[in-house]
């Protein structure tokens, strides 16, 4: 158990995280916007085939 009157060792050579490591997380969000786009663009798609295969072409 610690008393709390112990000194703590600290590393004086610590590097702080850069903003440019977030990157990779931007780059997931693309991929999925990417993603989302394409099931969006497939089920736009399979209606419109329906609905051009409902359609009355003797009107």
């Amino acid at each position: 158990m610690s008393t709390g009157k112990e000194q703590l060792d600290t590393e004086d050579d610590f590097i702080p995280v850069e903003a440019d490591d977030a990157e990779p997380v931007v780059e997931v969000a693309k991929t999925n916007l990417s993603k989302r786009r394409t099931i969006d663009n497939l089920l736009e798609e399979r209606r419109l085939q329906k609905q051009l295969a409902d359609y009355d072409f003797d009107l």
